[in-house]
């Protein structure tokens, strides 16, 4: 069991870095070579990418942390 969360820790450490570097700051980061914030990329405008963005961070950030507690509980 612990060493299947440990797995899943390492692989959601590795979408969380990554979702992370795709947004775009005060310059346009890892996101800008993608098209994210840009608006002209194959998405249109940027703003649902954006916000769609945000919400995989948040969700796979809390699948992070509550995987970290489970794995501190065993």
């Amino acid at each position: 069991m612990v060493n299947l969360l440990s797995v899943v820790q390492v692989a959601l450490s590795v979408v969380v870095i990554f979702l992370v570097l795709m947004h775009s700051g005060k310059d346009a980061g890892l996101s800008g070579a993608f098209g994210v914030g840009t608006g002209a990329g194959p998405f249109g405008g940027g703003s649902l990418v954006e916000r769609n963005l945000n919400r995989w961070t948040v969700g796979f950030a809390i699948a992070f942390v509550l995987n970290t507690i489970v794995l501190l509980k065993l």
